[in-house]
């Protein structure tokens, strides 16, 4: 007996169920990848595996034949299907859809598969061609992939977004003495002739950004990395760095491992754990799942390793493996909200190394990393929010910038001060076992965390997350009869409208006998602080004591010279970067008196930390922020101070720091003599620990000062036995070169790609080619560099136009080099906004030192 009843509730679902399903629009057709695009393809596909099999030959200038197979299902089949292809079409060989050969149908940077050849329910594709160049990397002897953030589509046909996650199948034949790593653990290898094939197992679920291999002439060592055991795939030869480091990596990366398990409450979630060191890579590390990437030079490190130094091996090691829970287990849905994955990590990375350790000693490394950098973007009139809009995923790459990697941790901290640690902890945890293996959005985080918050996080998301800039604190004091009488605390925006940064910050105030530090809760444009009604007249204050708070500080004249007897590290960094963030906008003291205060400290600051904070200070305004005259007039009186300073310290890392000062900024005759002499030798000074690296760069600052070209760089050139590195050596030299014509001949060898590839060296070179000792033959680039600029965006790696910016721009402060910029602005008024503001950020120095001058 039938149940009509049933059967017409049940019609009635299904009517209903049809009635409310997206109906999806065409998602048009133009280069990259469109957010149209993406969220169609996301609506439609799912379960996609990629099958990919590489024939890589010995020859660098020979192609990659490769045959890929795509298997996936569709929801829907009305428009057909756009893959992702961003090469030449030429390369693309067979097309078989569902076994049916068909015809290669190729426009605006897609292979357009048409609805006729698919079907709802599950479909294959299957492509022969040649592998496409532009993300693999390929050297000599080795190529590794790097495909973020939308670069897997140069190399292979994709659906390239972060949301399609799919599993891997990987196959690559390689020379015979070459090693391969690949995101999965290795199944079995064979050998057929001189070529060896490597099959790897089916990978865990990825975005395509993460999918990755590396192959090529690599030593291998195996160890233990917590539970697993880890690959390190490595091509550095010094025996003595191998020896300090190999065993070093591996601890940390246990260290960060069993750290971030037991904080997530989450095992580590792949199958495999792996990592490889890459000469002149251009990061500092990839976060690919069982096959991290780091630049060579960042883990190797040699006995002459400063505290700054190792500090940024463990945190970079930290931050890479914070991704694979904050990146790669969870992953944005599109790249506005790339700013997340690097929150967490670099945030993440911060709190992994401040356990067990003095909360002041990680609260001074935490602001001498962070807000000095973010500083440098927000001052600035380009400066961009964290979350920015994207419109298309060719455009991801100009996302990134010191904003996301050190304005949003700062303000994630700021968030959890406003939470509370366990209630912070509890809301990520709860993220990332809700959205584990799939997508989420800032507003996915929020909605989460605001469960655990008492505060309004959508007010505070909006001027910490969606805007931009940062706050001009300044304060009014009362007093009468050696009494404060009133005391209030203002802030105001930088640029732009008014608004306020809620956040809580701690004010020192200094007596001859004790310090008194209160914190304040800066939730209102004015602030008074009735704590401090009637308490004595303090010597002087210090504002952001603690360093946590985010914004220009005033500075109080009457702690100049006792600045150096302030007796807490933390205190004293939060005072330096106070102070010349002030001097960078004009108020309380002007540069060159920053710089006799700076250089009084290179005798007295004994902490290795502020050391380097301020010997970078004296670089920067010596060399930017003070005109030529004052500089050849204060030039004896800096090498001397920093000479005896060097004799004064007893230990090696500061010594080393104060040396490397000193090799910044000498121009004397007898500075250089003596440089010289330490350079031929190879004898450095007692207590003074020296190694290859430190020979090349003191090579470079020699030749940098003598127009007659002595044959140090060649000298130089033939002590370097390591093949990786002399090939950087030699790539740079012609940018150091005395000789105009080679550094002329250097220049116009950029023009083409293939002479950027190593973008690392191609930024050093830079710098050399722009320092302010050759800027008179230089200052004619400027304006073909900024031409240049969206080739670079569209051909590079994401974070090379802003370091191609900072490399020319950051030295200069003439009139001439200014209107270059400035003219060039002017003369493209609809030129890309996010390049335009990347422009405005590496040229603020220069413009604040056209002020500075000129007042």
């Amino acid at each position: 007996m039938v149940n009509y009843r049933i059967l017409s509730l049940l019609f009635l679902g299904v009517l209903m169920s049809c009635s409310t399903l997206k109906q999806q629009s065409d998602p048009g057709l133009e280069d990259g990848v469109s957010r149209e695009l993406a969220l169609y393809r996301k609506n439609v596909l799912s379960d996609i595996h990629y099958h990919l099999d590489f024939d890589i030959p010995k020859e660098r200038a020979q192609p990659i034949p490769t045959k890929e197979s795509i298997h996936f299902k569709l929801r829907e089949n009305k428009y057909g299907l756009q893959l992702d292809f961003r090469d030449q079409s030429d390369k693309l060989k067979k097309l078989s859809v569902n076994g049916v050969v068909c015809a290669l149908k190729y426009d605006k940077e897609h292979i357009l598969i048409a609805a006729e050849n698919l079907k709802k329910g599950t479909n294959e594709i299957e492509i022969e061609f040649l592998a496409g160049e532009g993300a693999l990397n390929r050297n000599a002897d080795y190529l590794y992939t790097l495909f973020v953030p939308d670069r897997a589509r140069t190399v292979f046909p994709c659906f390239d977004q972060p949301d399609l996650k799919a599993v891997y199948t990987l196959t690559l034949k390689v020379p015979a003495n070459w090693a391969a790593m690949a995101n999965a653990a290795l199944v079995d290898s064979s050998m057929v002739s001189d070529r060896k094939t490597y099959r790897f197992k089916t990978s865990d679920t990825l975005s395509t950004y993460l999918f990755s291999f590396v192959a090529g002439r690599f030593d291998r060592v195996n160890a233990k990395v917590g539970k697993w055991n880890a690959d390190f795939l490595y091509r550095e030869t010094d025996t003595a760095k191998i020896r300090q480091s190999v065993a070093e990596v591996f601890k940390i990366h246990s260290n960060s491992l069993k750290y971030f398990e037991d904080w997530t409450s989450i095992p580590y979630p792949f199958q495999k754990f792996g990592f490889a060191a890459i000469p002149d890579f251009q990061f500092g590390g990839m976060e690919h799942v069982g096959a991290i990437q780091y630049k060579a030079s960042s883990l190797f490190l040699d006995g002459g390793a400063t505290k700054d130094q190792l500090n940024s091996r463990t945190n970079l090691i930290a931050h890479e493996t914070a991704h694979m829970w904050f990146g790669d287990l969870v992953t944005m849905s599109w790249f506005t909200d790339v700013w997340m994955k690097e929150v967490f990590a670099n945030f993440m990375a911060d709190k992994s190394t401040e356990r067990g350790g003095n909360p002041a000693d990680f609260d001074q490394k935490f602001l001498i990393d962070h807000f000095p950098a973010a500083y440098a973007v927000d001052r600035s009139t380009g400066a961009n929010p964290i979350r920015q809009d994207l419109a298309n995923l060719k455009d991801a790459g100009t996302m990134y910038g010191n904003i996301i990697y050190h304005k949003a941790p700062i303000m994630m901290r700021q968030l959890e001060r406003l939470m509370g640690k366990e209630k912070f902890q509890q809301g990520v945890r709860e993220y990332l076992k809700k959205f584990a293996n799939s997508n989420a959005s800032w507003p996915d985080l929020i909605a989460v965390l605001d469960k655990y918050a008492d505060a309004d996080l959508q007010q505070w998301n909006k001027v910490w997350v969606n805007e931009n800039g940062r706050p001009v604190i300044d304060y009014t004091l009362g007093k009468k009869d050696g009494k404060i009488k009133n005391f209030s605390i203002t802030q105001q925006a930088e640029y732009g409208k008014e608004r306020v940064w809620p956040q809580y910050v701690e004010l020192a105030l200094y007596y001859p006998d004790h310090v008194k530090e209160l914190t304040v809760n800066l939730n209102a444009a004015k602030v008074e602080v009735k704590e401090l009604l009637d308490q004595e007249v303090p010597l002087y204050i210090l504002f952001n004591s603690t360093g946590q708070g985010y914004g220009l500080w005033p500075v109080d004249s009457a702690m100049f010279d006792k600045i150096y007897s302030i007796t807490k590290p933390l205190n004293r960094a939060s005072a330096y970067i106070s102070l010349y963030e002030n001097m960078l906008n004009g108020r309380s003291i002007k540069p060159l008196d920053l710089l006799k205060l700076f250089m009084e400290g290179t005798a007295q600051e004994k902490d290795e930390l502020n050391l380097k904070l301020i010997t970078n200070y004296i670089g920067s305004i010596y060399w930017a922020f003070i005109s030529k005259d004052e500089r050849l007039a204060i030039n004896p009186v800096l090498e001397d101070n920093l000479w005896k300073a060097i004799q004064l310290q007893d230990l090696p890392n500061p010594k080393k720091m104060l040396f490397k000062a000193y090799q910044d900024v000498f121009l004397s005759k007898d500075a250089y003599a003596k440089l010289n002499d330490i350079w031929k030798s190879q004898k450095a000074l007692p207590g003074l620990k020296l190694f290859e690296d430190d020979y090349t760069a003191l090579a470079f600052a020699l030749a940098l000062r003598d127009d007659q070209d002595s044959g140090i760089l060649k000298a130089q050139l033939n002590r370097i036995t390591n093949a990786d590195r002399k090939k950087r050596f030699e790539f740079i030299m012609p940018a150091v070169s005395a000789d105009l014509k080679d550094r002329d001949a250097f220049f116009q060898r950029l023009s083409l790609r293939a002479n950027r590839e190593k973008e690392a060296n191609v930024g050093t070179a830079l710098y050399y080619l722009h320092h302010p000792l050759r800027q008179s033959g230089s200052v004619k680039y400027l304006g073909s560099s900024l031409e240049m600029l969206e080739e670079i965006q569209t051909t590079g790696d994401i974070f090379f136009p802003q370091n191609w910016l900072q490399s020319i721009l950051s030295l200069y402060q003439s009139q001439e080099a200014a209107g270059i910029v400035q003219t060039f602005l002017k003369a493209n008024p609809a030129y890309n906004p996010k390049l335009k503001a990347k422009i405005l950020q590496a040229a603020d120095p220069l413009f604040r030192a056209r002020k500075l001058l000129d007042n």
